[in-house]
């Protein structure tokens, strides 16, 4: 079977995957991640900063083990992908999927999108600017948690419930990894007409415009994490300069064939 054949299909087990330490990524195009989501399914979009967590949170790992599609929001990975003799056809970011999405399917009545994350004032005005974008209201409702609230059961059972009588069928939940994965694979049972999940991290932000994505040259040089850390050091300079840096190390022993997942 042939990869559009397969696309008509949904089936998606042999699409092809690179292997990048223990994460397996689909090898898929954005054209052809759009086509497929018709299907419905879980989209989660690892960058360097997932597989270094995965490395460390069993949780987080057995979340990614469930999910249909898993793409790559990184140009590092992209050049690493081609050192391991496997490369990566696209990268497709969280920031560049959503937007593709909502244009691709702003025409589709069923498409019916519930925004998830941000602060409460940038959620409002992501919903507007899409909404006036496509021509229609593409997102039903949006709604922006409180800090912790996915260690608060209430607080989630009210999203659901907001969710569900949104009448969305597909929820967009931007709250940073591994929050969002995680708390999608707890809760997604509960929303009965969602058939689409993406997990979008910071896309809201730059929806609203209150956050600004780097320059396009930068992220296509693979610099995007630098000017991401240039914009908020506070807080990301431990992610990017600590937490991060080991990965190169794994993705060496992965090419001598020495790397061992610690979950296997």
């Amino acid at each position: 079977m042939n990869l559009q054949n397969l696309l008509r299909s949904g089936d998606k087990s042999n699409m092809q995957k690179v292997n990048l330490l223990n994460l397996s990524i689909h090898n898929i195009t954005m054209l052809e991640l759009l086509e497929q989501l018709k299907f419905g399914g879980v989209v989660f979009t690892p960058n360097v900063d997932h597989l270094m967590k995965l490395q460390k949170n069993r949780d987080f790992y057995r979340v990614y083990q469930e999910v249909e599609y898993i793409v790559c929001d990184s140009q590092i990975m992209m050049y690493v992908s081609k050192f391991l003799g496997n490369p990566i056809q696209e990268k497709i970011s969280g920031s560049d999927l959503f937007p593709a999405f909502y244009n691709y399917y702003k025409d589709n009545e069923e498409i019916k999108i519930f925004l998830l994350g941000g602060l409460r004032k940038d959620t409002r005005i992501a919903q507007e600017k899409i909404n006036s974008k496509v021509g229609r209201n593409i997102i039903t409702e949006a709604y922006s948690p409180p800090f912790g609230f996915e260690h608060d059961e209430q607080e989630c059972q009210k999203i659901i419930e907001l969710i569900n009588h949104s009448g969305a069928t597909v929820l967009a939940i931007g709250v940073g990894a591994p929050k969002q994965e995680l708390w999608i694979h707890k809760y997604k049972h509960q929303m009965k007409n969602v058939k689409i999940f993406l997990a979008i991290g910071a896309t809201i932000n730059f929806e609203a415009g209150n956050l600004k994505r780097s320059p396009r040259w930068m992220s296509e040089v693979g610099l995007e994490w630098l000017y991401r850390l240039l914009s908020e050091p506070n807080r990301l300079w431990k992610r990017y300069l600590l937490d991060d840096l080991p990965f190169f190390w794994l993705v060496l022993k992965q090419k001598l064939s020495i790397y061992d997942n610690p979950w296997s």
